[in-house]
Formats: C-alpha cells, structure tokens, sequence
C-alpha cells in the first residue's frame, strides 16, 4: 500500500473538516474577519441572510459534517450533505465574487474523498433498487427479530 492510497484519504478528510468546522462556526461567533463581497455578490448573500433560516442551516450542516469528518464517523454521510455546499461556493466563486484557488481546492478534496469512499455510494448509484421487507434487511445468516 502506497503511502498516497494510506494516508491520502485521511489528510484530504482532516483539510476539508477543518475547512468546514472553522468557517461554519465563525458565522456564529465571528472569530474571523469577513471580507466585502462584491456588489454582484450581493443580493445572493442578502437573500441568504433575509430567509432567517438558510445560511444558519447551511452553517450547522459545515459545522457537522466538519466534526463528522475530523472524527472519521459518517464520512460519505458528511460528503453528500457537504456536495451542494461546495457546489454553491464554487459557483458563487466562479460567477459572483472571482476567486478560484479555494472553491477548486474544496472541490477537488470533495471529488477524491468521494472516490476513495465510491464503495459505501455505490448501492445509492444504481438505476434501480427494490425496497427491502425487515426480514430480508437482516445481515446474512442472522434471522430478522420480531418487534
């Protein structure tokens, strides 16, 4: 096992945790300082913020699945919740308020920690799926329990 496939996955799961976890919990106690955005940038921002609900639930979604990250619990869990997250940012990046190095980086964390997990979103991947009954959700070789 090479030193990349062992420790790479690990590191790109520590940066991208760490991302989320300091810049999910700055929106709550602004420990940080926020740059102006520019004038393009700002009607999406205001209406992020006038919903009062929106950008809170965004930042509780970082703030979790940044701690689901750096503790390695619920990672593919923590990548799907954190994809349209970094889906947004790279396209208010790209579009509204240019700056390309961090919304590239966090994509690219993104897309090779969902390569290296690909086995846990497989059965999610497939174009059809039949729902289970209790029973045949049992592990194999273990019988379901009566309720």
């Amino acid at each position: 096992m090479s030193l990349v496939s062992k420790w790479g996955p690990r590191v790109a799961q520590s940066l991208l945790g760490l991302v989320f976890l300091v810049f999910g919990l700055n929106f709550f106690l602004h420990f940080l300082p926020q740059p102006p955005h520019p004038k393009e940038a700002a009607p999406f921002i205001e209406g992020l913020m006038a919903s009062g609900f929106v950008f809170p639930l965004i930042k509780v979604i970082e703030v979790t699945a940044g701690i689901a990250l750096l503790t390695n619990r619920f990672v593919p869990l923590a990548l799907t919740l954190l994809a349209p997250i970094i889906i947004t940012i790279t396209g208010f990046h790209f579009l509204l308020a240019p700056a390309y190095a961090v919304p590239i980086i966090l994509l690219v964390l993104e897309l090779y920690l969902a390569w290296s997990y690909r086995a846990a979103f497989a059965p999610m991947l497939r174009a059809r799926v039949s729902p289970t009954a209790s029973a045949e959700a049992a592990p194999a070789g273990q019988a379901a329990t009566a309720r």
